[in-house]
């Protein structure tokens, strides 16, 4: 197996080849500042998009009134409170200002 230092040291392929390798995850991005925020970001509006989701779709299906549709909304009530769960807790733990010794007095 290459590491990335062997590719790092060998010519650009030609081809498709070369065409993929700009669609490679760079990891050291990833590791970085602004990929950990970014990971965190998206992270975050996966959960509000998933709680906005799930609130129009349980609503819609309680229209009916059907004992089925009732059964959804209560289903998606509930997976509406995890997600909200979720993105406060990554609110708390990783968006949220942090204060320091220094702050508080």
């Amino acid at each position: 197996m290459l590491s990335a230092r062997d590719r790092r040291d060998r010519p650009p392929e030609e081809g498709a080849a070369a065409v993929l390798q700009g669609f490679a995850v760079d990891k050291t991005f990833l590791s970085s500042l602004k990929g950990i925020l970014l990971e965190t970001e998206l992270d975050f509006l996966r959960c509000v998009s998933a709680i906005i989701i799930f609130l129009v779709v349980s609503f819609a299906a309680v229209t009916s009134r059907d004992g089925a549709a009732i059964a959804a909304f209560v289903f998606g009530i509930i997976l509406v409170s995890v997600f909200a769960y979720d993105a406060f807790k990554i609110y708390r733990t990783e968006m949220a200002p942090r204060t320091t010794q220094d702050d508080q007095q």
